[in-house]
C-alpha cells in the first residue's frame, strides 16, 4: 500500500504566484542572485538564502541556514504565504511545450521510505544531502517537494480530471515558456477516495530529487528520537511530495563533457574506441535509439554504435546507455572510473541542447557525448530490483516550481 495525507498547505496569495514561484536547487548560487535580483518575492530567498548575505560566504554557513529560516517566517508574516483553511490534496499541473503532466501534491510516509516502499533509483551525495538536511531543520519545513511517480491508476486520472474541470486556483507561465497550474482539492468525499485509491499501489518511486527525499525523510527520523514519539500519524512521520503517474513524465538525455584524452592523440582515443563501438558519420547531434551515442570530437559529431557482446541486454544496468558508454569508454579509455567524483567529467540536461555540448568543447574540453533517454519503465524495473542506476542518468522536465506549496511542521 501507498499511504498518502492531506495537509493545510501555505500558499502565495493569487497575485504574488507568478512572483513567488522559483526553480528549485539546480541553479547555483550567481544563478539565484540573478534570477531574484529586484524580486523581493522570489522563493529562492528562502531556497537559497546566500542570496541575501554577501557574495563570498561559505555556503554551509550557519548564517546561510538562520537567513533560510528568517526568510521562511517573513514570508508568512508578510502574508506572501497563507496556510489553508482546512486540509487538501492539490492537482499540481505542467504544461510545456504542449505536452502536460498531472501531480497530487500531498503528504507521503516516512516509515514506507524506511520500509522500501517509497523506492529510489540512486544514490546521494553525502555533502548535498546533509546540506538540504540543515535547510529543512533549520527552517522546520517542506520548502521545496519531492517528486515521485507511480505506475498509473486510471481511477486516480478520472478524479484529477473531474478536479481539472474547476477554474485553476493559479494559472500561470514562468519565464522558461512552462505553464504551471494548481487546483485544490478539499471535498471530504474526494479525499477519500484518493487515499483509498492510493492505498492500492503497491510502492512509490523517487523520480527527481533523492537528496531532497532523503533530507525529508532524515529531518522526520531526528524528530522521532528527538521527541520520543512513537505516534505514527505525528507531523513528523510525513513529508511533502507530489506523485506523478509514470505514463505522463518525461525523461530527457543527460549528457557527457570531458575535460581531456586522458593522455591520447586523437587517432589513438579513436582507435581504442573503434574496439568496443562501430563509428560512423552522424545525421544529428542527438542518437535516435537505445545503445548509439552522439560523440562530438575534433570540431565534428561521430556515431558510435554499441557492439553485441560489449554488454548484457538482461542486465537492468548494465543494458543502460549510461552505462554502457561508462563501463566500455569513459573508465577503460578515458580513466574516468567514479564518475560521481572524478572532476574531468562535467553532466549537462538534454534541456540545454546540443549547442552546450559543442559550447563547452570549443571553450576547452575534449570531448562530448550525447545518450539516447533512459525510460521511464527502465527506471522502475532498475528501482523494483532494489538496484540503482549510474550518476546523472535521468533529467526530468519540465522541474518542479518551489514557492507554490509549502508545508510547516507545526501542525
Amino acid at each position: 500500500m501507498s499511504k498518502v495525507k492531506p495537509f493545510r498547505a501555505y500558499r502565495p496569495p493569487r497575485n504574488l504566484a507568478e512572483k513567488i514561484a522559483s526553480p528549485p536547487d539546480v541553479i547555483n548560487s550567481e544563478e539565484a542572485r540573478e534570477m531574484a535580483k529586484g524580486n523581493p518575492y522570489s522563493f529562492l530567498h528562502v531556497a537559497r538564502p546566500e542570496i541575501d548575505l554577501p557574495g563570498e560566504i561559505n555556503l554551509y554557513d550557519d548564517a546561510v541556514y538562520s537567513k533560510g529560516a528568517e526568510n521562511l517566517r517573513l514570508f508568512i508574516r508578510n502574508g506572501w504565504l497563507e496556510k489553508d483553511a482546512k486540509p487538501a490534496y492539490y492537482i499540481y499541473r505542467q504544461v510545456m511545450d504542449g505536452r502536460g503532466q498531472d501531480g497530487i501534491v500531498c503528504l507521503s510516509s516516512v516509515k514506507e521510505y524506511e520500509e522500501k516502499k517509497i523506492k529510489i533509483h540512486e544514490y546521494t551525495r553525502k555533502d548535498k544531502e546533509d546540506d538540504r538536511t540543515r535547510h529543512v531543520m533549520t527552517q522546520k519545513a517542506n520548502g521545496e517537494p519531492v517528486f515521485l511517480t507511480y505506475r498509473s491508476v486510471g481511477a486516480i486520472d478520472e478524479l484529477v480530471d473531474a478536479a481539472k474541470k474547476n477554474p485553476p486556483v493559479y494559472d500561470i507561465r514562468t519565464n522558461d515558456g512552462i505553464v504551471h497550474q494548481l487546483w485544490v482539492v478539499d471535498n471530504e468525499e474526494t479525499v477519500v477516495k484518493l487515499e483509498k485509491l492510493f492505498s492500492s499501489i503497491p510502492a512509490l518511486y523517487v523520480a527527481d530529487g533523492h537528496h531532497r527525499t532523503a533530507s525529508a525523510v532524515r529531518m522526520g527520523l531526528h524528530l522521532r528520537k528527538e521527541t520520543g514519539s512513537t505516534d505514527p500519524e505525528a507531523v513528523h512521520e510525513y513529508f511533502m511530495a507530489v506523485l506523478f503517474p509514470h505514463d505522463q513524465l518525461r525523461i530527457m538525455d543527460y549528457n557527457r563533457v570531458v575535460k581531456d584524452l586522458n593522455g591520447l592523440s586523437k587517432e589513438e582515443f579513436l582507435k581504442k574506441v573503434s574496439a568496443r563501438f562501430d563509428i560512423s558519420e552522424m545525421k544529428s547531434e542527438k542518437p535516435e535509439k537505445a545503445h548509439t551515442f552522439g560523440m562530438y570530437l575534433d570540431g565534428g559529431w561521430r556515431l558510435l554504435s554499441a557492439r553485441t557482446g560489449t554488454f548484457d541486454e538482461k542486465d537492468p544496468i548494465g543494458s543502460l546507455d549510461v552505462s554502457i558508454l561508462q563501463e566500455n569508454l569513459l573508465a577503460p579509455i578515458l580513466g574516468i572510473s567514479d564518475p560521481r567524483t572524478d572532476k574531468r567529467i562535467d553532466f549537462v540536461g538534454g534541456i540545454r541542447g546540443m549547442k552546450e555540448l559543442e559550447r563547452r568543447v570549443s571553450e576547452g574540453c575534449a570531448a562530448a557525448f550525447s545518450l539516447f533517454p533512459t525510460t521511464l519503465d527502465q527506471l522502475l524495473n532498475v528501482a523494483d530490483a532494489e538496484k540503482v542506476m549510474p550518476p546523472k542518468s535521468t533529467w526530468f522536465e519540465p522541474k518542479l516550481r518551489s514557492g507554490l506549496f509549502v508545508r510547516l511542521l507545526e501542525e
